[in-house]
């Protein structure tokens, strides 16, 4: 089975707000789907974290090494491009691609075995997961509206994340956690995301070890993002220290760039994310450096449906998976599908079982999103 085209998504129309301060436009272009096509009639889709544009820029470099390779070898081909693009990968936008890519393989070679990625990548330890709600902060009383809403929808976890949190005073942070956790009470999990990575944040280790002893008074599950994404020694040292999980880890590309984050474990959960990391052949080798180093491994998935897709097959085959990220609300995974994700009534995603990432596009919603696809033959 041969790769005979790809096409790229950019998603726009529906676009959530990411918490940036330059603003945000439903029409944004900041997710994309990669269909590959083969000569045998599958296709299989992948999806990517970065724009349109960016990503055909990629395939375009891409694709004279692509063109008429095996279609049922994701990891193989997906080695080929990563050794193949020293010169202008090594992360960023190209490993961005590849990452879409290599998630369409896998779903290829799911369905031309009749199996699901799960099983392909290892095996299954579980059959359903707990979804966290993913949400930014806002005011408090526009906050505790959101957090009712993700209650509302049945989820049992919910990670805030990004401004205002960090950028006021102390103060203003912890009545947003206390407005939080008063709102949705102790039978809910809360996770909060600090955003370090956005530009010029303004925060240590100082300021992070004392925000992480004020969420452990609310029982916040983990703090996540609370340095720079370049500050591994503020990180090791943060976790040295922190009464509660911290982790990090979505901004990375390629398991070279996350070895020395595990080796001296710099946070106590990583959290890779497949639509940027390199895809699920580099997410398995990331989750099995984590492993040796007795570091958990959460997917990170500001994302959509073939994102969360993803996640799910990790979730299967990850020996000690806890939770899957799930951007709430978000047309780009709730109206893609021919059937809706449906959360359990204990707050719980079933893992698909069926053939490939196990969820099918609708062809007509994503010409909704995605009118003009570009095409590469």
């Amino acid at each position: 089975m041969k790769i005979i085209g790809i096409d790229v998504c950019p998603l726009t129309g529906a676009t959530v707000d990411g918490g940036w301060p330059q603003g945000h436009e439903p029409q944004e272009d900041l997710h994309t789907l990669v269909v590959v096509h083969t000569d045998q009639d599958i296709c299989g889709y992948g999806s990517c974290f970065t724009s349109g544009q960016l990503v055909a820029g990629a395939v375009q470099l891409l694709w004279p090494l692509l063109k008429g390779q095996s279609a049922v070898e994701p990891e193989r081909v997906s080695e080929v491009l990563h050794q193949s693009t020293f010169w202008q990968g090594r992360g960023g936008s190209v490993t961005h691609a590849i990452s879409g890519i290599d998630i369409a393989l896998w779903d290829i070679m799911g369905k031309a075995c009749g199996q699901p990625v799960s099983r392909l990548l290892g095996g299954n330890y579980r059959d359903r997961i707990k979804p966290y709600g993913s949400i930014l902060f806002d005011e408090p009383d526009a906050l505790a509206v959101t957090l009712n809403s993700v209650v509302e929808r049945g989820f049992r976890a919910i990670k805030m994340g990004w401004r205002p949190f960090g950028r006021r005073d102390r103060a203003f942070d912890e009545l947003l956690v206390r407005t939080a956790r008063k709102t949705v009470g102790d039978d809910v999990e809360l996770m909060v995301d600090a955003g370090g990575s956005e530009q010029f944040w303004p925060h240590g280790t100082n300021w992070a070890r004392n925000t992480a002893r004020m969420l452990a008074d609310y029982g916040i599950v983990w703090f996540e993002e609370a340095l720079p994404p370049d500050d591994i020694d503020g990180f090791v040292e943060l976790s040295r220290v922190s009464p509660i999980p911290i982790s990090g880890g979505e901004v990375l590309t390629r398991r070279q760039a996350f070895q020395p984050w595990l080796e001296r474990h710099a946070v106590d959960i990583i959290q890779p994310d497949v639509t940027k990391c390199g895809g699920l052949s580099e997410f398995r080798r990331i989750a099995q450096i984590a492993a040796d180093h007795n570091v958990a491994v959460v997917p990170h998935g500001w994302n959509t449906a073939i994102g969360l897709a993803a996640d799910l097959q990790i979730s299967a085959f990850l020996p000690n998976a806890s939770h899957v990220e799930y951007l709430t609300p978000c047309a780009y995974i709730d109206q893609l599908t021919t059937e809706p994700f449906q959360l359990d009534a204990e707050g719980s995603l079933k893992i698909p079982t069926t053939p490939g990432l196990g969820v099918q596009i609708d062809p007509q919603r994503l010409q909704h999103f995605c009118p003009e696809p570009i095409e590469f033959r």
